[in-house]
């Protein structure tokens, strides 16, 4: 496994720091009385110049814990394996392979045990973004509800999210009866090979809409896609005799 790059590394690092920053410290008071007017006069010009610098470091600090906060989206955590970032700009396939190497180079930088006791918290909340991160962007249907949702489009949750095609819930109907009145699992596994080429027919089209930017087609097939992983789910969990229950 190639290691990950110091440049990636000093990003967790800045990342981590910006997401969770410390306390900072108490300003002592000023104890030194003024002993005379120009003593005063020249203390009162210092602490002006001082304020006017502190305005200045403050406005710098903030501008470099913005540029090294954590990534905006999920597509930003792996700049190797998606360096173009989400679509339309980048693709909506991911290379697996190299996502998961990429992952696990993170997840081992970010492990809570290569931390510091006080810095252990944040080790642990970086690890479960980047795991989040990983998790949806490695799942197509996940992705694609995840790229919606960068658009304020939720069809995860949204019970308004519904198929209207009358052919298409009629071939889901179907394929849920079949499930139901399958015997054997010679039958099944033929129901399988169906239903991979509608999974990969849908993750096609999904492809196609975000190249384009249509987000009207990619909510459509987002659904489509999820009954189609539901059905690979009753598949998967097939018994004879066993009810075939679709999460709409």
């Amino acid at each position: 496994m190639r290691p990950i790059t110091p440049a990636t590394l000093s990003w967790l690092r800045a990342a981590t720091d910006a997401a969770f920053p410390s306390s900072a410290l108490a300003s002592q008071p000023h104890r030194q009385a003024c002993r005379s007017k120009s003593y005063c006069s020249w203390n009162k010009h210092h602490s002006n110049h001082l304020a006017s610098r502190g305005r200045h470091f403050s406005t710098t600090h903030t501008q470099r814990a913005e540029a090294a906060s954590p990534p905006q989206t999920h597509y930003h955590f792996f700049p190797r394996s998606l360096p173009s970032g989400p679509p339309p700009q980048g693709a909506f396939a991911v290379d697996l392979n190299q996502l998961k190497r990429e992952f696990l180079q993170l997840q081992a930088q970010a492990h809570p045990d290569r931390h510091s006791q006080g810095n252990k918290r944040k080790a642990e909340a970086m690890s479960a973004r980047i795991n989040e991160a990983y998790k949806t962007l490695e799942d197509p249907l996940l992705r694609a509800q995840y790229l919606l949702s960068l658009r304020g489009i939720d069809v995860a949750e949204d019970e308004s999210a519904k198929v209207e095609d009358p052919e298409l819930l009629m071939e889901v109907l179907e394929a849920r009866e079949d499930i139901e009145a399958a015997e054997s699992d010679d039958e099944i596994r033929a129901m399988k090979k169906v239903n991979s080429q509608r999974i990969e027919e849908s993750v096609r089209m999904l492809e196609d809409a975000f190249m384009r930017d249509d987000m009207d087609s990619a909510k459509s097939e987002a659904v489509k896609l999820r009954y189609w992983i539901n059905i690979k789910q009753s598949l998967d969990d097939w018994e004879p005799g066993k009810p075939v229950v679709l999460i709409h």
